[in-house]
C-alpha cells in the first residue's frame, strides 16, 4: 500500500511555511520562557522563540486543511502525534482520492482506507478490495515498504527534523509584527511575512510559552489557501489501538493491496 505522499508532503509544506516565518536561526532568541512580555519583544525574537517552542514540544495536535501549493486538491491532515511514533488520526486526500484512519503505537501502524481511496488507489480492482478489507484496519510495521509513506506522516520527529533543517535559509519580505488580538479566545501576536506575493501569517500565543497556534498562507503563484493548527502540547496521543477482531494484518493481505 504504498498510497500518495500528501502526509508528508503536508509536513513539508508546514515545515517550510514555519521556516519561512522564522528563518534566521535563534542566534540571540534565548530559551523558551512563560514569564516574558512579549509585547515588548521584536517581530524576529517572537518568531524564533515560537520556532523553539514547537520544536521543543513532545507530543502536540496537529491540523492542516486546506490547498497549499496551487495544486486545486484541498486536503486535511488531522494527527494527534508524539516523538515516540505514537500517533492517531486521520488523512482526507482530497477529491476522489478518499480518505485514511491512521493509528500508530511505535513501530506498529494500523490503517483504515476508505471505498474511494481504494478505487483510487486501484482502479481496476479497487471495489474488491474495499469489499475484503471493508470494515477493517490493515496492520503492520511502521517500516515495512508497503505502509512506511503513510506510517512515517505520524511521527513527530518526521515534522521537527524539517522544521529543523535548513534553519538558517534566508527569505525575502520583510517580517512584520501585528496588534495583539484574540484567537479562539487566547490573546496572540500575529506575525506576517509577504513572500513573492504568498501572505504568511503565524499567531503566537502571547500568554505562557510562545507557541505558534495557527499559520495561514493564502496568494501567491501558484496560488495557495490554506492553514495549519497547533494544540494540545504535551499531551499524550490516546493509546487504544484496534482490536484484533476489526484488523488486517498486511502480511495476510491480497498481493494487489500492496
Amino acid at each position: 500500500m504504498t498510497g500518495p505522499l500528501i502526509g508528508r508532503r503536508s509536513a513539508a509544506w508546514t515545515a517550510a511555511i514555519v521556516l519561512g516565518l522564522t528563518s534566521g536561526g535563534l542566534t540571540g532568541a534565548g530559551a523558551v520562557r512563560a514569564d516574558d512580555d512579549i509585547d515588548t519583544l521584536s517581530a524576529r525574537q517572537i518568531a524564533d522563540r515560537s520556532r523553539e517552542a514547537l520544536l521543543s514540544a513532545h507530543s502536540m495536535h496537529l491540523i492542516t486543511r486546506g490547498d497549499f501549493d496551487g495544486r486545486g486538491t484541498s486536503t486535511t491532515v488531522d494527527l494527534v502525534l508524539d516523538r515516540d511514533g505514537n500517533c492517531n488520526g486521520s488523512l482526507h486526500l482530497g477529491r476522489d482520492r478518499g480518505s485514511v484512519r491512521i493509528v500508530r503505537r511505535g513501530d506498529t501502524v494500523w490503517l483504515k482506507p476508505d471505498a474511494v481511496f481504494w478505487k483510487h488507489q486501484a482502479p481496476d480492482v479497487g471495489e474488491a478490495f474495499a469489499a475484503i478489507l471493508a470494515s477493517h484496519y490493515t496492520k503492520g510495521s511502521a517500516s515495512d515498504p508497503r505502509l512506511r509513506n503513510l506510517a512515517s506522516t505520524c511521527d513527530l520527529d518526521t515534522f521537527r527534523k524539517a522544521v529543523s533543517g535548513n534553519a538558517t535559509t534566508a527569505k525575502g519580505g520583510t517580517l512584520t509584527k501585528g496588534k495583539k488580538t484574540t484567537l479562539g479566545g487566547a490573546p496572540v501576536i500575529p506575525l506576517v511575512r509577504m513572500d513573492k506575493g504568498r501572505k504568511l501569517t503565524m499567531y503566537v500565543a502571547a500568554t505562557g510559552k510562545p507557541y505558534p497556534l495557527r499559520i495561514t498562507a493564502t496568494g501567491g503563484t501558484p496560488k495557495a489557501n490554506a492553514s495549519m493548527s497547533f494544540s494540545a502540547f504535551d499531551k499524550p496521543v490516546p493509546t487504544a489501538t484496534p482490536s484484533p477482531e476489526e484488523t488486517f494484518d498486511i502480511d495476510e493481505a491480497p498481493a494487489q493491496a500492496t
